[in-house]
């Protein structure tokens, strides 16, 4: 299933072609469904809730043959297994903290894959989404944080994450390329004609 349809994909491309026009910097856009697959926490969960049953079946003032509790426990097992692995569900069982992790990772993962740190003056800039976890970062090559502080892209990345929540990806994604086309027309003014070595088309995992 896509994200996006075809005229927001035209949309983000046309505006990245437009803010590199102006500018010395190289902008990719990528977005996942999810950094992490996260096999093993509706797994874990459901390991949980059926260890916890013979304790919860023992205060009944039936008693149960031995048999009745193990299968209750197979039952239990599987049931929440299936449940849990409902996506918007899985992913409230994520701790935060992990989901952080994983999509960080991912993020940094994609700087690399998609050779943001071999413009000839480090000016590259990823603007990378998660849409599960409703991540946002922004991460600039060298060149760029030489001279441009951290804050600058805070505001941004506040903006588009309220636009990922509210689900209008498209309308993040261009406000975010606008925003932050000014920082390096401010900085990294296009001087004459610039190769353009990366593409424009939004990545989509």
């Amino acid at each position: 299933m896509a994200f996006l349809d075809d005229s927001e994909r035209r949309r983000i491309r046309d505006t990245i072609s437009d803010v590199e026009r102006n500018s010395r910097g190289e902008l990719v856009t990528v977005i996942t469904r999810s950094s992490d697959d996260y096999r093993y926490i509706p797994y874990l969960w459901a390991a949980l809730l059926a260890l916890l049953v013979p304790g919860i079946l023992s205060l009944d003032v039936v008693p149960l043959a031995a048999y009745l509790y193990y299968l209750v426990q197979i039952c239990t097992f599987l049931g929440t297994a299936v449940l849990f692995n409902w996506t918007p569900l899985k992913v409230r069982l994520i701790p935060p903290a992990v989901r952080k992790l994983r999509a960080h990772r991912l993020a940094q993962e994609q700087f690399f894959l998609q050779n943001l740190h071999s413009t000839p003056e480090r000016t590259g800039v990823l603007l990378f989404v998660s849409v599960a976890e409703h991540y946002v970062e922004i991460i600039a090559d060298s060149g760029i944080n030489a001279v441009v502080a951290d804050s600058a892209w805070e505001g941004i990345v506040e903006r588009f994450v309220k636009d990922v929540r509210d689900n209008r990806v498209a309308e993040g994604f261009v406000t975010a390329i606008n925003a932050c086309g000014e920082l390096l027309a401010e900085h990294f003014p296009a001087t004459g004609k610039t190769d353009n070595a990366l593409p424009d088309h939004l990545v989509e995992l």
